[in-house]
């Protein structure tokens, strides 16, 4: 994207009205910066993109209408030059992994200093990556990726509510040893020994919210 003369116009998407005014009050503190907007829903964002054009949105991902991840990957199908700025109190490594593969330059968590929203800002406007270091640091922690399909993701959610195979089966319409097998899988991939502890760290990880 070419640089923009003057300020950076920078748009924050974020449904806590705490963290908006908050942000809203370090952006007007700095003259790099031009806040055109500060919206509290992702429907928000995805109708109003091209009226404040951005040079770089500041995006939560836990949106009260839907998931940040989502608005990024919708707003970036269309518009590939935007540039993204995740800014969350969620730091498991697959949050991480999605928020980047939508399309997202920068992933901070919300105690991050002024200076380092700063520096990933600019970052994201000259097309470059930055990442957290506590971020990074659990990224690191976690690898190799864990994998899970999209039946495995539907089958962890199921469990998550406390369904137990047969109900699984019944809500999925597949057959009870499939899902069964689809556990199993699921144990080994999260390095687990039972669907307890599978759960617990599907939320640590971030492939299971709240």
């Amino acid at each position: 994207m070419p640089n923009s003369p003057g300020p950076l116009k920078i748009m924050i998407v974020d449904d806590h009205l705490i963290a908006l005014e908050g942000l809203t009050a370090l952006l007007k503190a700095s003259s790099d910066f031009e806040l055109v907007a500060a919206l509290r829903s992702g429907r928000e964002a995805l109708a109003e993109f091209d009226k404040y054009r951005p040079d770089v949105t500041i995006m939560d991902l836990r949106l009260g209408d839907m998931n940040g991840i989502e608005v990024i990957r919708q707003l970036r199908e269309t518009r590939p030059h935007a540039r993204f700025v995740v800014m969350t109190t969620f730091d498991g490594d697959e949050n991480v992994y999605r928020a980047l593969e939508a399309g997202a330059s920068g992933y901070l968590l919300k105690d991050s200093l002024r200076h380092e929203l700063f520096v990933a800002i600019r970052n994201a406007h000259q097309g470059k990556r930055h990442v957290a270091a506590a971020v990074a640091s659990q990224l690191a922690e976690n690898l190799p990726r864990v994998d899970l399909t999209a039946r495995e993701r539907e089958v962890l959610q199921h469990m998550a509510s406390g369904m137990r195979n047969k109900e699984i089966a019944a809500a999925l319409e597949i057959a009870e040893h499939t899902v069964k097998v689809h556990v199993q899988n699921i144990l080994g991939k999260l390095n687990v020994s039972d669907r307890t502890e599978a759960v617990v760290i599907a939320f640590r990880r971030g492939f299971l919210h709240l």
